[in-house]
């Protein structure tokens, strides 16, 4: 097979990685990718969402199947453009279509969503701007603390929680009047806020069935101890301890199985990866968000630990046979550390040389995420930089052996969270 997967960043290496892998790999092509990305195939200066592009590179050179890897094409529409275009027509695109898509790229939709099959899900209302002044009443009545989303896609930053009426009323009035995440907020979800902890839990689906992958965690905040501001992603865990069989019988029956059901009822067009963000309260889990493709940092724990060829599945997904497959998850626990760049989540600088990145081995690779070659060195070139996975028998050993390989690594500026599942150590 010819396979065009469609990224950047640490998921996307760990997505190549896999696939390269699969015997079905006949060529791999990764647009635009990183200097990880190029260990396992040919990266291509095309951006994701430029379907003029991807349209001509896939008619040229006759590829086989198309990996969105992040949420921006698949709400943009490349499934939809694909079906809709008699020369791409034949070629499985990994994701659901643009309405599907609409799961993460608005959050309004997802609640409506879930209310309509009774997907449990914290209350909520939702406000734009013609209803600003009913949205700022509401906040100042409203129990606290206060949760408040931008509707729409902000990378990961459009989420609030605020503790007083005040700070609320200000966060409200700079995303709606201010546009502070763009269009993204010009509706903003409303939400109560859920006390628990939270998981990450991921399926494979072809429309009709769909297939648990492993669980796992990973930690938003820059700061140890779950402090400052959100981020993409610090670094995660799989499996998750507290995610027993009981647990995810629940997850399954109540928030799985509604979720596909409800998308095939609507007759909504979905064939690739749903993420559930969930939260554990009291015992009971609830939807926080859905996402449309796979997770970055947890990609980075979840691929090492799948023992199934990934092509394999990806085949029985297009095909409309995934209920034949067998999900198969390798004992180890994995754990995933990111480094980033000084300043992120905020303004931080790139070009900075990367040194002392180790070899893959069998207990530990080392995905890129924000880098670029320039001749021999590698070079940082995002907030998010390395992402270090290590696997082994123990949660305590995997998180010793990423951290000791975080301390290897250098670059100016390098930071990381060294407390990376320190809830379960």
């Amino acid at each position: 097979m010819k396979i065009l997967l469609l990224g950047s960043g640490g998921r996307e290496h760990a997505l190549a990685w896999k696939m390269a892998q699969s015997p079905l790999c006949e060529q791999l092509f990764i647009a635009p990718g990183n200097a990880g990305t190029a260990q396992y195939g040919q990266n291509l200066d095309v951006a994701v969402s430029d379907f003029e592009k991807i349209k001509a590179f896939c008619t040229a050179n006759a590829i086989d199947l198309v990996i969105p890897g992040s949420e921006e094409p698949l709400v943009k529409g490349i499934y939809d453009y694909f079906q809709q275009d008699a020369a791409l027509r034949h070629i499985p695109v990994m994701g659901p279509s643009a309405l599907g898509a609409q799961l993460e790229g608005s959050k309004a939709f997802a609640k409506q969503f879930m209310l309509r099959h009774n997907i449990p899900t914290a209350a909520y209302k939702e406000f734009s701007g013609e209803n600003y002044e009913e949205g700022v009443t509401y906040l100042r009545q409203h129990a606290l603390p206060i949760v408040l989303k931008a509707d729409g896609l902000a990378a990961g930053k459009g989420v609030v929680i605020l503790d007083n009426h005040e700070d609320a009323v200000d966060e409200f009035t700079q995303m709606i009047k201010d546009a502070k995440f763009g269009d993204a907020s010009k509706k903003v979800v409303i939400e109560q806020f859920l006390a628990g902890i939270e998981c990450s839990v991921f399926v494979l689906t072809d429309g009709h069935t769909y297939k648990l992958l492993p669980t796992a965690k990973d930690y938003k905040r820059i700061g140890e101890g779950d402090t400052g501001l959100n981020t993409g992603g610090m670094g995660a865990v799989s499996p998750v301890p507290f995610a027993d069989e009981a647990y995810m019988k629940m997850v399954d029956e109540r928030i799985i199985r509604p979720t596909v059901a409800g998308l095939e009822k609507e007759g909504i067009a979905y064939n690739g990866f749903i993420f559930f963000g969930l939260i554990k309260v009291d015992g009971e889990p609830f939807v926080i968000e859905y996402n449309c493709r796979m997770g970055d940092p947890e990609t980075e724990v979840v691929m090492p630990r799948l023992q199934n060829d990934l092509l394999e599945l990806f085949t029985a997904v297009a095909e409309g046979k995934l209920g034949e497959q067998t999900i198969y998850e390798d004992e180890r626990v994995a754990t995933t550390v990111m480094l980033v760049a000084a300043g992120y989540p905020e303004a931080y600088e790139k070009g900075k040389v990367i040194t002392n990145i180790p070899a893959p081995a069998h207990d530990q690779i080392v995905f890129h995420a924000g880098t670029r070659a320039a001749g021999d060195e590698i070079l940082t070139n995002g907030g998010r930089v390395l992402t270090i996975t290590s696997l082994a028998s123990d949660l305590g050993i995997a998180l010793t052996h990423s951290k000791l390989t975080a301390e290897k690594i250098g670059f100016e500026g390098k930071y990381y969270r060294r407390d990376i599942g320190f809830e379960f150590v």
